[in-house]
């Protein structure tokens, strides 16, 4: 069939409406009559009303005229000068003619219906975490030292990207889709029972790629890491060969006053499993993280407790310890049957030494203090993203001991109850805080946060050297996210590393300080070890707030505040 607009022989005629053209061969001229004119030409008289053709009517006559007037013959061969073609019509208007009212309705309600859409449909209330890469400058004015923590700017030593490592585990099934399950919009992880392995999520930061991401994410870089490698390298050097252990007053310079060898393996672990080293990982720190648990495990005695050598108060700061390493390793390598009895020996040792006030200090069920139940929350928390079930009476009363040292309407804290507030204190009780579910917006929690992050308590070494309050108050701000964390990482992430021992025997290490009293008591490994974490804290734990916690059963209403929130 011909297409519209073209005749099979390829003539065109009209689009709209017009009717076919009829063509018979020219009668030949009889006796008496002139010949008919050439095609082309306009006879000199009316022409002659030609006989009707067998099968057509006669065509009626036109009543705009007082007597008809003939139409010639149309001859067969093409006239000199055609009749110009009809234009096409302009599609939209074809379209428009041609469809059916139906379907000109049907897509008129169809873009009201997408208009009003648009409009109307509500913005989500909690977007989801989001990764993408943000550039950082070494220094102010510098922008662009480092443009992504996976690539260098140098033409001659160029870093390409590596967006799937080689090494990664294998898996059975490598389209099978992970668990579902609901976000919990506004972080109330604290008291609720959340189920291995979605709390375990909080770990995953530190698996290869997925620390890549959140390095660029939260504005780590090249240097930081440069710096968390150089941190893991000394404290490999300075493992005991013998034993597999570490311990706080040497071999090297400016060790602490008082040894705790389990404290000290317990923080050395903690340094490599917070960049993703374990027992069972194969990388160049993988004997070593082996041979220090080796020595861990032997420490801990039947009821769970892991200290036996020490100062007065090195009982739980020690427990603590090594109950987060452990806890962090169990979350780790769930495949480890050999892990499970023995954090929960630990973490049942912690819930029965709880104070009748709420928190822990030196002895078993005496009194409480911030700094150390700090560390204990910091244990729970640990086992609980290891999917160990801790019974929420007990956090209510770690709530109750924070309320009741709390100043400032609830956001600072000072170390006892009757003391000064302090940034570390009031650092480390936050942290608690949004463990134990303050959301975000909470009124005492931003307050909070503007004060440890007021410029007078941002990172100096030569006015306000503390490296204890740094390590907490990196943490809530990460959590935190937004301005918070950016105002804090802005300086972190270029004065810790500066501060890093560069040659020498010590490289890698950070000097602990003479004139500050954590430093002092700790020593150079409690102060490496610390500064470890500040710099790994881009990937240790995902943000609390950034929707990635599963509602497996919670204790409080994640629609609502806790009990006494201030708004």
């Amino acid at each position: 069939m011909a297409s519209r607009g073209t005749s099979e022989s390829g003539e065109g005629f009209p689009e709209l409406g017009g009717m076919a053209r009829y063509s018979t061969p020219p009668s030949p001229p009889q006796a008496g009559e002139k010949a008919a004119p050439r095609a082309g030409e306009f006879p000199p008289g009316p022409p002659p009303i030609p006989a009707p053709s067998p099968g057509l009517p006669t065509p009626p006559p036109d009543p705009r005229v007082s007597s008809p007037v003939p139409r010639s013959p149309i001859p067969q061969s093409r006239s000199p000068n055609p009749e110009p073609p009809v234009p096409p019509a302009d599609l939209g208007t074809r379209v428009v003619r041609w469809a059916p009212p139906w379907l000109v309705s049907a897509a008129f309600h169809m873009g009201v219906l997408i208009v009003l859409g648009l409009i109307f449909f509500p913005p989500s209330l909690n977007s989801p975490l989001s990764l993408e890469a943000l550039t950082y400058a070494e220094q102010e004015g510098d922008q662009l030292d480092f443009d992504s923590p996976l690539a260098g700017n140098d033409p001659d030593h160029v870093e390409e990207p590596v967006l799937t490592p080689k090494d990664l585990e294998e898996v059975d099934d490598p389209f099978a889709a992970p668990a579902e399950f609901d976000t919990l919009i506004r972080g109330l992880t604290g008291t609720s029972q959340i189920k291995a392995p979605q709390v375990g999520l909080a770990l995953s930061g530190r698996r290869e790629g997925t620390k890549q991401s959140l390095l660029g994410r939260y504005g780590g870089n090249a240097t930081t890491e440069a710096s968390v490698l150089a941190g893991l390298k000394w404290l490999a050097r300075n493992q005991d060969k013998r034993t597999g252990g570490w311990s706080l007053v040497g071999p090297y310079s400016k060790g602490a006053r008082i040894d705790n060898a389990t404290a000290a393996t317990a923080m050395a672990l903690l340094a490599f499993q917070g960049a993703g080293h374990t027992h069972q990982s194969d990388t160049a720190f993988s004997r070593v993280v082996r041979r220090g648990w080796d020595r861990l495990l032997k420490e801990q005695d039947a009821d769970g407790c892991f200290f036996h050598n020490g100062g007065f108060n090195h009982r739980y700061y020690t427990q603590a310890l090594a109950t987060i390493a452990l806890c962090e390793l169990h979350g780790m390598a769930p495949d480890d049957p050999s892990l499970a009895e023995p954090a929960q020996r630990a973490i049942k040792y912690l819930l029965e030494s709880q104070s009748p006030q709420g928190g822990w200090k030196y002895q078993p069920r005496s009194y409480s203090d911030v700094s150390v139940t700090g560390w204990v929350v910091m244990a729970l928390q640990s086992a609980k993203m290891a999917g160990i079930e801790i019974p929420p009476d007990n956090l209510r009363r770690v709530e109750k001991f924070l309320d009741s040292v709390a100043v400032e309407g609830g956001s600072r804290y000072p170390y006892e109850k009757g003391h000064m507030a302090t940034p570390a204190m009031t650092a480390e009780a936050l942290l608690c805080r949004q463990y134990l579910g303050w959301p975000r917006d909470d009124a005492r929690l931003v307050r909070g946060v503007e004060w440890i992050t007021a410029p007078e308590n941002l990172i100096d070494y030569r006015t306000n050297r503390n490296v204890y309050f740094w390590y907490y108050a990196a943490q809530v701000t990460h959590h935190m996210e937004g301005d918070y964390w950016k105002r804090w990482n802005k300086t972190m992430r270029q004065a810790v590393p500066e501060q890093q021992v560069k040659q020498g025997r010590e490289a890698g290490s950070w000097t602990p300080s003479d004139a500050d009293s954590y430093d002092a008591n700790g020593g150079r490994l409690y102060v490496t070890c610390l500064s470890i974490y500040m710099l790994e804290v881009y990937y240790r734990h995902l943000p609390l707030y950034g929707n990635i916690y599963s509602a497996g059963g919670v204790s409080l209403d994640p629609g609502t505040a806790p009990a006494g929130e201030v708004k």
